[in-house]
């Protein structure tokens, strides 16, 4: 006779955790830190513009508990001063979402001054925030990356991106295995083409929705699952890559 008990692997409870999430005011970081927040997570965002903080911080109270500040994680001063705020808020925490990013332009197109913030923000900021999450971090911990499918797909018009986000990808697998014996879990979730300010303007919010419509674009909610599914296995099991992509393809 079949255990159904045994038929399939037990999610672990994520009520009670805390978590970062830089980048956690907008698109795919708003989305994760407001379904975290409904599994009863505690959430500490991070995100540089006020209003943005300010709508995201009431959409996380509407369903769980939550606080951030406004920071510009190119500035190591600021990179401080969140992780000051969060041990501060959350008494230490054992989820990072290290998702914060900004768009990138061809290397071509860009002035020098342009193509270091770009990389500041969306590579050396990526590693500066995983190294400070994991040196507060325990056994029984979890670090989710966001990249980008730009990784693989290598379009042209967004070279800068492309080197930041294939820069995540490569550092990932090795980071993963150096932290693995500390029972700290390294992730890496790669989201396609995905409706969010981030795509403005060339993708207002009518053709986003339109796009949606058609499933050539994905919603941040998307992406959202996708890290819940991540967090939710068991300590044995290492989900270390996740790729989601439109069923469609867009323009």
């Amino acid at each position: 006779m079949i255990d159904e008990n045994d038929a399939h692997t037990k999610m672990p409870e994520l009520k009670g955790r805390r978590a970062i999430v830089t980048g956690g005011t907008t698109g795919i970081g708003r989305a994760i830190a407001v379904l975290l927040a409904s599994h009863g997570v505690k959430l500490f965002i991070c995100g540089r513009t006020p209003e943005h903080l300010d709508d995201a911080l009431q959409r996380i109270r509407e369903v769980g508990e939550g606080d951030g500040i406004n920071v510009d994680l190119s500035i190591r001063e600021d990179v401080d001063r969140f992780f000051e705020a969060a041990d501060s808020y959350l008494g230490g925490f054992d989820i990072a979402i290290i998702n914060a990013a900004v768009p990138a332009a061809a290397l071509a197109d860009a002035g020098e001054s342009e193509m270091r913030y770009q990389l500041d923000t969306d590579f050396n900021a990526y590693l500066v925030c995983a190294q400070e999450a994991a040196r507060r971090m325990k056994g029984g911990s979890d670090i989710i990356f966001i990249g980008s499918m730009s990784a693989v797909s290598q379009k042209p018009g967004s070279s800068i991106y492309v080197a930041a986000k294939a820069g995540i990808q490569g550092f990932v697998p090795a980071f993963r295995k150096e932290l693995a014996e500390e029972d700290i879990k390294v992730g890496l979730i790669e989201p396609g083409f995905t409706g969010a300010d981030f795509q403005y303007p060339e993708f207002p919010p009518d053709k986003q929705k339109a796009l949606i419509g058609e499933h050539k674009m994905l919603r941040a909610e998307d992406i959202a699952v996708a890290a819940h599914f991540m967090l939710s296995q068991p300590r044995r099991t290492a989900v270390s890559l996740i790729r989601v992509e439109t069923r469609l393809e867009h323009p």
